[in-house]
């Protein structure tokens, strides 16, 4: 960095001028090179060596919306973690689960949590939820190149609406493709590999008006559902005391669910899909 570059207080230009609010538009002026989108595309396709996180769902209820995620990463046939953290906070009433090339993805959503915060800091206020949607849209449209060569990111978004009409749904979900199509989706949703059955389970237990407690149990239901039949989504882990991950938002914020009560949820659908298979299975005689 040049002497001209630096001003009399020690920083460049650019930490000194207020440029806007968004964090991403300062890092592509002041470290390009950090931001996903500016590195240089793999000539080749490498989706297959890559760790890829899989299923996530969200579901909104009568209060907010609730956001679960399985805790399996796979990289082509092999498991390559089964601990892995898929839902994270955005902020403080939002929420963001990863599917498609994890390592790519944890970084897009660390950027964006400070995208979010330093909006916060610099306007004073907190971003709408479209505001909020529309700028991860972005994130993802610049990851594009990469997306081209196995290395995808497809999120799915849901917050608790602070600017929702009375008898309005607080609780809204949204979707994207690799191009940073932003889709809202109604009631409920899902990404990954085990989404499409995942779907299947929430369109015969999902219903409008649920409460808190219905509707974690349809989440995790529709997780359980998708580790059935999907052999990239894991399943509930009661060995290693692995289960989903389940954030719920409402008007008192994004908040984690233990392990102790998530567990529970799926102890419970464990033991009566058990108990519906020995009623159906025939008798030797």
């Amino acid at each position: 960095m040049s002497e001209q570059s630096i001003g009399r207080s020690g920083f460049p230009p650019a930490y000194l001028d207020r440029v806007g609010s968004s964090f991403t538009d300062f890092l592509a002026t002041t470290a390009p090179e950090l931001l996903p989108g500016r590195r240089p595309v793999p000539t080749l396709p490498v989706g297959d060596i890559a760790p890829h996180g899989t299923t996530i769902v969200a579901v909104t209820y009568e209060d907010g919306v609730l956001m679960g995620g399985d805790r399996r990463a796979t990289m082509g046939n092999l498991i390559s973690s089964r601990d892995i953290e898929k839902v994270y906070p955005a902020d403080s009433y939002s929420v963001i689960g990863i599917a498609g090339a994890a390592g790519i993805a944890i970084e897009m959503v660390k950027l964006y949590q400070v995208e979010l915060e330093h909006y916060e800091k610099i306007e004073g206020l907190t971003m709408s939820l479209d505001g909020k949607a529309n700028r991860l849209a972005q994130m993802i449209r610049g990851n594009l190149g990469a997306a081209m060569q196995g290395l995808a990111v497809v999120p799915l978004f849901a917050g608790y609406d602070l600017d929702a009409a009375p008898g309005v749904t607080p609780g809204r979900i949204f979707s994207y493709d690799v191009t940073g199509g932003n889709y809202e989706e109604r009631g409920y949703a899902a990404v990954g590999s085990g989404s499409l059955f995942a779907k299947n389970s929430l369109k015969k237990t999902w219903r409008s008006g649920l409460g808190a407690d219905d509707a974690t149990r349809t989440l995790v239901e529709a997780l359980y559902d998708a580790a059935d039949d999907d052999s990239a989504t894991g399943g509930p882990d009661p060995v290693r005391r692995l289960y989903p991950i389940v954030y719920r938002v409402d008007a008192e914020g994004a908040v984690r669910l233990t392990d102790a009560e998530v567990a529970a949820i799926a102890d419970t659908i464990v033991t009566e899909r058990a108990e519906a298979d020995r009623q159906n299975m025939p008798r030797e005689a």
